[in-house]
């Protein structure tokens, strides 16, 4: 690695990396190319930005690049990393000295190339197809995270075999290193900052947009990149999950539940849920219940956590969801945390013949734990998460907002 200082890039530079940045960019693409190698793949091009992101650390309008095949990784097995940009902005990988090549994207997708999709797919794949003559001494098999059909078309028309690329990223992305688990807490201590001062904010009155509004800034604010959802809900919208915030104003005595789901400072995700009471009220008993289920559920599956359990393991034998709750349960029991949300996610048991899979969980994972207590007879429902680092003796947690106290006595 060079010895030049270390340059920041995006929403954090001019600040003081907690963690010296190159060691964390060589760790993340040494973890993609033993993946690359297991596999006897010459190379993978990437498109999703964070993919991107991690192999590289380099970024360019992240969430604008999600809906548009503008900008994408080549990384070489045995060889160079080349950068297609958007456009000819070299300054934008200045500093970042593992990209070896920077060039300016052939973009195929409709809205840029209209009828010369098939040209300029064709002009992409001639580049991707000499990469590889050139480094990878016969071998065609090249992954692929994600690309549309003219792409696509055009490299398998060029002889080369295209190979599942985003089981090759979630995988390397599994194991962090104690570098980005500074850097997630980074994020994460961004996210509880912010969800302090939407705690002040939520009074009678004040709608779910607007106490939304408070993460968004204070994430920005503090060298936070995005949020990828919009999940909060109050009252009678609690029930079931998954409504996103709208201009309904909180009342006194509501529930208000949110899920952060915030990609804060140096690209790493803080997912953490809570669910407050608005206003200086009591809790109802009703209210008191789903809550100290969902803190119940939450310490129970936790506990189970430790490297070499098996997923199959901690499915079966996670907190018994009580009949009123099970139609509505969250979607997974625990999920991967890194740039977002990752590999693995972890189903209920009762899921799990149908949509589960197995693995073993090992130290260096980063995991949210799940809960969603609401029934269907009721009109109010609870939403807790946690984010938890597995360490060899069990885990460590790395969220610490604390729980709502009037609603655990």
């Amino acid at each position: 690695m060079s010895d030049k200082p270390v340059r920041q890039h995006g929403a954090m530079e001019f600040s003081n990396a907690p963690v010296d940045l190159n060691v964390v960019r060589k760790y993340r693409l040494d973890r993609v190319r033993e993946q690359l190698k297991r596999r006897d793949y010459v190379g993978i091009l990437l498109f999703d930005p964070l993919n991107t992101r991690y192999a590289c650390d380099a970024t360019n309008m992240q969430v604008w690049c999600t809906h548009y095949e503008t900008r994408c990784l080549f990384v070489a097995t045995e060889g160079p990393m080349v950068l297609f940009d958007y456009g000819d902005y070299p300054h934008l990988v200045e500093g970042l000295d593992l990209i070896d090549e920077y060039r300016v994207h052939q973009s195929s997708y409709y809205m840029a190339a209209a009828d010369r999709s098939k040209e300029k797919a064709g002009l992409f794949a001639d580049d991707i197809a000499d990469l590889l003559s050139r480094y990878g001494a016969g071998n065609r098999r090249l992954a692929i995270d994600r690309l549309s059909y003219p792409g696509s078309r055009a490299l398998l028309d060029r002889g080369l075999t295209i190979h599942d690329g985003q089981q090759v990223m979630e995988l390397a992305r599994v194991i962090k290193s104690d570098e980005e688990v500074v850097l997630m807490q980074t994020s994460i201590d961004v996210c509880e900052t912010a969800m302090a001062e939407m705690h002040q904010a939520l009074v009678p009155g004040i709608t779910e947009n607007a106490l939304w509004s408070i993460l968004h800034q204070k994430n920005i604010e503090l060298g936070g990149e995005w949020i990828e959802t919009r999940l909060l809900s109050s009252g009678e919208r609690t029930q079931p999950w998954f409504r996103e915030c709208s201009m309904r104003p909180v009342s006194e005595g509501d529930l208000v539940s949110f899920d952060t789901d915030l990609v804060g400072p140096y690209g790493y995700c803080a997912d953490i849920s809570r669910s407050w009471l608005c206003g200086d009220v009591l809790p109802t008993a009703e209210q008191k219940r789903i809550y100290q289920l969902a803190v119940e559920q939450i310490e129970y599956n936790k506990a189970l956590i430790k490297p070499g359990v098996s997923y199959r393991e901690l499915s079966q034998t996670a907190w018994p969801i009580p009949e009123e709750f099970v139609q509505n349960r969250y979607s997974v029991l625990m999920h991967g945390v890194g740039l977002a949300d990752e590999f693995p996610g972890i189903k209920h048991w009762c899921d799990f013949k149908e949509s589960g899979y197995d693995g073993v969980v090992e130290a260096g994972m980063a995991l949210c734990v799940e809960s969603y207590i609401g029934s269907e007879t009721s009109d109010m429902g609870v939403k807790l998460e946690e984010q938890v680092l597995v360490t060899e003796g069990g885990i460590r947690q790395l969220s610490q907002y604390p729980l709502e106290a009037a609603l655990m006595a």
